[in-house]
């Protein structure tokens, strides 16, 4: 009964074509279009809220939600450590999502990507370069690298599951594993797909995410974490 409920509510928003922050009808309007109890209307949009499907304000209403992926990361890291503590490669399970993820969509970007996109991943990398003078490179600075890169296929929910992969992973590594990194490898290996997604050459450039993908996959492997 909960569940239809819920999927009621989610076929209303979807037929009145309702964006995110549109307010949803009230809790009596909602009996009244369902035929159902408010009890049952307030545990639909409870649980809806916790899916970011819909968002309850509390003295406002209710409204369309976000719809981020939100609850998808947070399901995946916590999928990652449960499995972790377990004794399985979880954490290199997500690693391989990202990496067969990104190296199928690389190819398409070579000698594709916009000029104002190439100029942004050149201050990037040069923002690389000065961390890694410093002795680091910095999470953040990788993560705008990535999104940079793929920005221009012009696909927001690609764009979005990437940040997702992205953010689950390094959340997961940061909490659990303790990895060295050279920052002057890191920096190296980001160079060699920004120059070969400039060059146009499609197999170098996926050569270069995998040698990446690879670098990180042996470094979790190392036996400084067994």
């Amino acid at each position: 009964m909960a569940g239809d409920i819920q999927e009621r509510i989610k076929r209303l928003i979807i037929d009145r074509r309702l964006p995110s922050g549109a307010p949803l009808p009230t809790e009596t309007e909602l009996m009244e279009l369902l035929g159902v109890s408010r009890n049952s209307v307030r545990e639909a949009l409870k649980a809806l809220q916790a899916m970011g499907i819909v968002e309850i304000r509390h003295g406002f209403g209710t409204y369309v939600g976000p719809m981020s992926m939100a609850p998808m990361i947070e399901g995946l890291v916590f999928r990652t450590v449960a499995g972790h503590y377990r004794g399985e490669e979880s954490l290199l399970q997500l690693l391989e999502l990202r990496e067969a993820v990104e190296t199928g969509l690389i190819a398409r970007l070579a000698g594709r990507i916009p000029a104002k996109d190439l100029r942004t991943l050149d201050a990037i990398t040069r923002q690389m370069e000065a961390e890694a003078a410093e002795g680091a490179v910095r999470a953040e600075t990788d993560r705008a690298f990535h999104a940079a890169l793929y920005g221009s296929l012009d696909n927001t929910l690609l764009s979005e599951v990437l940040e997702a992969f992205w953010d689950a992973f390094h959340r997961v590594r940061t909490d659990l594993v303790d990895v060295p990194t050279d920052p002057h490898v890191t920096l190296a290996q980001h160079r060699r797909i920004l120059e070969s997604v400039r060059s146009g050459d499609a197999l170098r450039a996926e050569e270069a995410i995998r040698d990446h993908f690879c670098n990180i996959r042996n470094r979790l492997r190392s036996p400084h974490h067994e």
